[in-house]
């Protein structure tokens, strides 16, 4: 029964990459498999990691030693405790991102997923994740949080807790793209808040916050004081890609 299950499964996928191939995320090329890039695109993706900064994952051209910081998170420490992204932020990354955000495209958020996963601690039973939310208007106007798409992934197939309504967005921010550093914190102060019958999960947690973009940090920053104001114990950042040369 199960073989016959699978064979079934087997030639429903068949059908529907006959009818949909899979395509590239980055250029929309036909490529083998679902959530793949092709060659070209994959070559011209930046992945982040080691060695970086401890706190938010700017690339260091040299290991710095454990626990080492940039200057600019020694000078002005973030609110959040840790940073890790898939990808720095270029070409192929935004138009990934940007196809999930504006182009209805759902299923590009397991294609970040997957590549995101290898930043999860998966040993802590207390982890949760929690996406960074928008404001009811850009989702009635989206029709999904993208956040919330990329944060329930990782959740199916490793077993995290997700609490995809942590946090709330009472405050409609405008766009903050162009904004200055200083500018940008103003525009998000005061715009998050824990949503009451769920505040309790972060107390005594490490939250996992988890964005598409993270670019000058104002709303990391912002969504992690509210919870750690809440009693979480440390507050953590995933996101697709990070954007180097604005820090």
């Amino acid at each position: 029964m199960q073989m016959l299950a699978s064979a079934v499964r087997l030639a429903g996928r068949t059908t529907v990459d006959f009818a949909l191939p899979p395509r590239c995320p980055g250029c929309g090329l036909i490529v083998k498999d679902q959530h793949r890039f092709c060659l070209q695109c994959w070559q011209a993706l930046q992945f982040l990691g080691e060695p970086c900064c401890a706190r938010c994952a700017l690339p260091f051209e040299f290991d710095a030693g454990e626990g080492a910081e940039c200057g600019a998170c020694i000078a002005d420490p973030p609110r959040f405790d840790q940073l890790r992204a898939a990808v720095a932020y270029g070409e192929i990354a935004r138009a990934v991102a940007l196809k999930l955000k504006y182009a209805g495209r759902p299923g590009v958020a397991e294609t970040m997923a997957q590549l995101m996963s290898r930043h999860l601690d998966r040993g802590d039973p207390d982890v949760i994740l929690v996406p960074v939310p928008l404001h009811r208007w850009r989702i009635w106007k989206r029709g999904y949080n993208q956040s919330a798409l990329i944060a329930s992934a990782p959740s199916r197939r490793t077993g995290l807790r997700a609490a995809l309504a942590l946090i709330e967005r009472i405050k409609a921010t405008p766009p903050l793209k162009g904004l200055g550093r200083r500018e940008r914190a103003d525009a998000v102060r005061g715009a998050f808040r824990l949503s009451a019958p769920s505040a309790e999960l972060a107390k005594d947690r490490t939250i996992i916050l988890v964005d598409d973009v993270f670019t000058s940090g104002a709303t990391a920053n912002a969504c992690a004081q509210v919870l750690k104001r809440n009693g979480a114990a440390r507050v953590h950042i995933i996101c697709w890609a990070r954007v180097i040369g604005e820090h």
